[in-house]
């Protein structure tokens, strides 16, 4: 199973909070591989800076370091990507969930989240209980 770590899962992650189930957890661990989109790290860079998130570290070089330490891959935005965002129904308004939904899309990820706005697109979800 391939998988692309929505923001708070890959956040949740690396700093072992136990809103991620063991389930979840396990299957992120067993994954054939695991995704986090260059997104993840500019939106919780960008919520950094507004002050509003709190990171042990500040965020460059330290989400990439915890990236690359957990074995997730990174994910660039690509144009194939980008082109599907036309098609989305505006059910989400946040343009860092609607860039992971078109990555889910176009590179065939099941997305791991607690976001129940993703569900009512056409992404495969893999639950976090």
């Amino acid at each position: 199973m391939r998988l692309l770590l929505d923001t708070h899962i890959f956040l949740w992650y690396i700093v072992g909070d136990k809103r991620i189930g063991a389930l979840a957890r396990a299957t992120i661990e067993n994954a054939d591989s695991v995704y986090v989109s260059v997104a993840t790290l500019w939106e919780a860079t960008t919520k950094y800076r507004l002050g509003k998130l709190a990171l042990p570290e500040p965020p460059h070089p330290w989400l990439a370091t915890q990236r690359e330490e957990h074995g997730f891959v990174s994910l660039v935005i690509d144009e194939a990507s980008v082109a599907h965002l036309p098609s989305l129904e505006l059910y989400h308004r946040d343009p860092f969930d609607r860039i992971l939904i078109c990555q889910a899309i176009e590179h065939d990820l099941h997305v791991v989240t607690v976001d129940p706005i993703i569900g009512k697109y056409p992404v495969k979800l893999l639950p976090t209980a």
